[in-house]
């Protein structure tokens, strides 16, 4: 059946219909709690909460509240559970901010709140933990992680699982704050409405795959009866891009390039403003006269503000899932990428009228062929949002928005140059030297950068080796304590899954220092496979990182390392070498120091608690200063490693090359017996068709990632990675080409314009452009 409306007719006389379709199980919600992490969840009378230890050896800690804010575990019969916290005691191993912040709101202090631990010191992965809501209340539940994991290992995560009582098949998220005002947009509807100057939209898909059409006009202009509204063709002018997202570039625009709305957070990050919102004209041309339309919707909702009534009306549609063909240029859809509870938040730039529509298509796949509602929320401009972008580790897991890291409060003060690295927003570069002055810091001094967003995995028990010797292309019954290898773990067919730096901190503990949430479902999957003995912990961010780089380095940390005798001393730290240290004194907040780095420069890596970040950070840079030190970002990082040969993740490696055609071959240890991909690299090795390869460019104009190479009218390979070098004076490239042509002294050309009109001439060179010094 289909939503129409009859051929001549208003607002109130469209027809609805009934829709039978799929949707994701509405009854039980499942959320995963990191490390360090409080995660807060309504419960209504008879929920049934299921608390899964993932990883094992994980404490877990949760606090109740009644509707009134007061103590619920005893009515849920929990205030038995031992030992029971102060919540205040934990602060050292919680991020305890949200908590805090809703106590306050309450009238609360954190002083005055205790939780109960629900694991024991023996758990093991997968055991748990269920109990059954009796009253209405509010769940905490916590993942604390203690400062000895640094040196001892540690981390985990938690499974939250609730199975509703309701049968409430909305899944709106919590409010983000106090709301001034909230509203059904129902489906095949629209809804107009007016906000401030500063306040707050949320605009949310109830039920998932469900496109809003969003609109907004300046009220000023419409004060003057003009109509000035968001400008797709502007707005993807200004920002450079398809539609806005937060950080940097996160404004739309109208026709007067005035600003309108800033986007804060985003839980999707796959929308539309190519086309219209959808027309009578454009159903009637597929055989649906009169079918209800969007643009219709809108001229209806609108009408009360004295707004001109439109056949068609460009919108912003949210939650619409398009693409333009590379191939014939033709724009593509299909269903939506958003599911259940996923959301926009937008600030207003000045007073806005606005529209929401609940889009009626229910003959293309980008509602899945089942209009549902939408939901939106008005938050007052008192309101204060951090900018965050979700990220799903899998296209199942639980959205991770983006995090400040333990750094923040400092680096944020030099600059708000900020891009999404992994789960965080770290500095590009900073406002008093920008890439290239940060870039000849690292080159002849010293610099900080914040390096949070790595992946770290602690690998212990028995079997711990057995598994590692398994999944990494390295020989690990070679690596010593206190030692670290760089390896890969790759896939049967000897594809680069993941590559990372392995340390050794005891006989049967091993922590992984990765890029890729992948390397994770791989130790796991062989562990399974196996039978293998042995703990996976997520470190989940839990471990701030900085990379201390520059030839003046050593000199600066010599001042503030203090080791014990049992451990290694600074002076003696060779290449993948570490220790675990503490800052000046015996005293002193303890980090794991290596001697490792992705700059090819002398240089170190700092691991430490999040609770002794700013303690370190602020050391670094007093000390720092007589020898020079800048922070750096991730601009001046990327100039570095590519004049070093370093490879990077989704540029010389993947899905699509084995790791010999990835230049990674150094990495692999063909002696080792037995290894994940061992096979696929030995078929492959002696029938090599591309290699890994550095291109000089004789014009100074910088190429791109992707762009083809050719050896006379025949592509022969494609750019990897490209830099201007500051050091040697010219653009450079890693590339991979044929094995034809990748002999040194061979003259390429990189196509630009298509690869045809424009050629840039290349030649091979070895890698490392620039000697790593280290």
């Amino acid at each position: 059946m289909f939503l129409y409306a009859p051929l001549h007719g208003n607002q109130s006389s469209l027809s609805t219909a009934t829709y039978f379709g799929f949707r994701p199980d509405p009854e039980v919600l499942k959320k995963t709690v990191r490390c360090r992490q409080w995660v807060k969840t309504p419960l209504s009378v008879g929920d049934v909460v299921n608390i899964t230890n993932v990883d094992g050896y994980q404490q877990a800690v949760l606090a109740l509240f009644d509707e009134q804010g007061q103590d619920a575990l005893p009515v849920t019969n929990l205030h038995n559970l031992s030992p029971v916290h102060s919540v205040a005691s934990l602060t050292s191993e919680l991020d305890s901010d949200s908590l805090a912040g809703w106590l306050k709101a309450s009238g609360k202090s954190i002083d005055s709140i205790r939780a109960v631990s629900v694991f024991d010191a023996c758990n093991t992965a997968g055991d748990n933990f269920t109990f059954q809501a009796t009253c209405p209340c509010t769940l905490w539940l916590g993942c604390p992680l203690s400062a000895d994991a640094i040196a001892l290992g540690g981390g985990g995560l938690l499974q939250l699982e609730v199975s509703t009582a309701q049968h409430d098949t909305d899944h709106l998220p919590e409010p983000l704050g106090p709301v001034r005002d909230e509203f059904r947009v129902t489906r095949a509807s629209a809804r107009a409405y007016t906000v401030a100057k500063g306040e707050y939209i949320q605009v949310i898909d109830v039920q998932g795959q469900q496109c809003s059409d969003f609109m907004a006009l300046r009220a000023d202009a419409l004060d003057k009866g003009l109509e000035r509204c968001i400008d797709s063709t502007v707005t993807r002018t200004q920002v450079r891009g398809a539609y806005p997202a937060p950080g940097l570039a996160d404004k739309f625009f109208d026709q007067d390039m005035r600003p309108l709305l800033a986007v804060v957070q985003d839980t999707v990050g796959r929308h539309d403003t190519f086309a219209l919102a959808c027309t009578e004209r454009g159903y009637e041309e597929r055989g649906y006269p009169g079918h209800i339309n969007c643009s219709d919707n809108i001229s209806h909702a609108f009408d009360p503000y004295g707004i001109g009534a439109r056949k068609a009306w460009p919108a912003v549609n949210f939650f619409f899932n398009s693409w333009i063909q590379s191939s014939d240029n033709r724009l593509a859809s299909d269903e939506a990428w958003s599911r259940p509870g996923d959301y926009v938040l937008m600030q207003a730039l000045t007073d806005l009228v606005c529209v929401s529509t609940a889009c009626p298509d229910d003959i293309d796949p980008i509602n899945g062929w089942n209009p549902t509602d939408v939901h939106v929320r008005i938050y007052a401009s008192q309101s204060a949002f951090p900018r965050a972008i979700a990220r799903r580790t899998f296209p199942h897991s639980d959205p991770i928005m983006t995090e400040q890291s333990a750094f923040h409060s400092r680096t944020s003060r030099l600059t708000t140059s900020m891009q999404v690295a992994g789960d965080y927003w770290l500095p590009a570069s900073y406002d008093a030297t920008r890439a290239i002055e940060e870039y000849w810091a690292c080159r002849r001094a010293v610099t900080i950068q914040d390096m949070s967003s790595l992946i770290k995995y602690d690998v212990q028990g028995p079997d711990a080796e057995r598994l590692l010797n398994l999944a990494l292309s390295r020989n690990i019954n070679k690596l010593s304590i206190n030692r670290a290898i760089y390896a890969l773990m790759l896939s049967d067919s000897g594809y680069v899954i993941d590559d990372g730096t392995l340390f050794r901190l005891e006989h049967n503990l091993f922590r992984w220092c990765c890029g890729s949430e992948d390397s994770a479902l791989q130790l796991k999957q062989l562990a399974e496979a196996g039978g293998l003995n042995v703990w996976i912990r997520s470190l989940s961010g839990a471990m701030p990182s900085l990379a201390v780089q520059g030839p003046r380095s050593r000199e600066l940390l010599t001042e503030l390392v203090f080791t014990q005798p049992h451990q290694p001393s600074i002076h003696n730290l060779k290449w993948f070498g570490f220790t675990i240290a503490r800052l000046r004194d015996r005293e002193g907040a303890p980090f794991m120091l290596s001697r490792t780095g992705f700059t090819g420069e002398l240089g170190y890596e700092i691991f430490c608690h999040p609770q002794h970040a700013l303690s370190l950070w602020d050391a670094l840079m007093e000390a720092g200063d007589a020898y020079g030190i800048k922070p750096m970002g991730s601009e001046a990082l990327n100039m570095l490693r590519i004049e070093a040969g370093l490879m990077a993740a989704g540029a010389e490696f993947g899905h699509e090359c084995d790791a010999l055609e990835s230049g990674l071959g150094f990495a692999v240890d063909f002696e080792k017996e037995a290894f994940t991909g061992r096979a696929a690299l030995l078929r492959n090795r002696d029938a090599q068709r591309r290699a890994l390869v550095g291109l000089v460019l004789s014009d100074q104009q910088t190429v791109s990632h992707g762009d083809p190479v050719f050896s006379g009218h025949v592509q022969r390979g494609v750019v990897t990675s490209a830099v201007h070098s500051p050091l040697l004076g010219c653009d450079i490239a890693m590339a991979r080409v044929a094995i034809e042509v990748a002999a040194t002294g061979t003259q390429l050309e990189i196509g630009r314009l298509d690869g045809r009109m424009k050629r840039l001439v290349a030649t091979v060179t070895d890698i490392p452009f620039v000697d790593p010094k280290r």
